[in-house]
């Protein structure tokens, strides 16, 4: 007697089917997992290696903020060397300019003049002292204007003060120091080349045949 499956067909092809269904489903999950996790591990290389560069570039700020600073030292020790350099040039130069100046303060002062300080703040020369009369005043001020190394005197104070019978008048006068050689070097012009001769003009040729 022949056998029948009584099981319906189609049942068995939709299970089948559910089947395959679930297995590719699971494979494209599977699929989906591994994409994630490349694609999470690409972006994790990506952003530590930007880690590392930021972090060099850190590094390295903080050299050049070092060397920055070590340049900023290096400029005020320049500068500091510069400012003793030129102070020793200073006293360098004025210490023959004092040498002319106290004989000069020797050689102009008048008969009938005394002084009794001086004292100098930078180029001005504060003189104090005694005099018989205005005139020598005036004298005293006018042998300043002449010496060569001083310049432009200014009264400020001269009146009769004092129980010196001799010199009763009290003045006070500012100049101005000044080195005459440097005046001279900088106002010597610059010695212009001689002009070429002329040429002397060719003879005339004639006269009778």
């Amino acid at each position: 007697m022949a056998r029948i499956n009584l099981l319906p067909w189609r049942a068995e092809r939709r299970k089948q089917r559910q089947k395959e269904f679930v297995s590719m489903l699971g494979l494209a999950a599977v699929v989906a997992l591994l994409l994630s996790f490349l694609i999470v591990m690409y972006y994790s290389g990506q952003i530590e290696g930007q880690q590392n560069r930021n972090a060099y570039l850190r590094q390295q700020i903080v050299l050049v903020d070092q060397q920055i600073r070590e340049i900023e030292e290096l400029d005020k020790k320049k500068a500091n060397l510069l400012a003793r350099k030129q102070v020793i040039e200073q006293l360098q130069a004025s210490r023959s300019q004092m040498v002319h100046l106290f004989d000069e303060l020797v050689r102009t002062i008048p008969e009938g003049v005394r002084l009794t300080s001086i004292k100098q703040n930078g180029q001005t020369l504060t003189l104090e002292g005694r005099a018989q009369s205005n005139a020598r005043v005036s004298s005293y001020m006018r042998n300043l204007e002449s010496s060569g190394w001083m310049a432009s005197p200014d009264l400020s104070i001269i009146e009769a003060k004092g129980e010196d019978k001799g010199l009763p008048n009290m003045f006070s006068l500012q100049v101005t120091l000044k080195n005459p050689s440097a005046v001279d070097e900088e106002a010597a012009p610059a010695a212009a080349p001689a002009p070429p001769a002329a040429a002397p003009a060719p003879p005339v040729a004639g006269g009778a045949p």
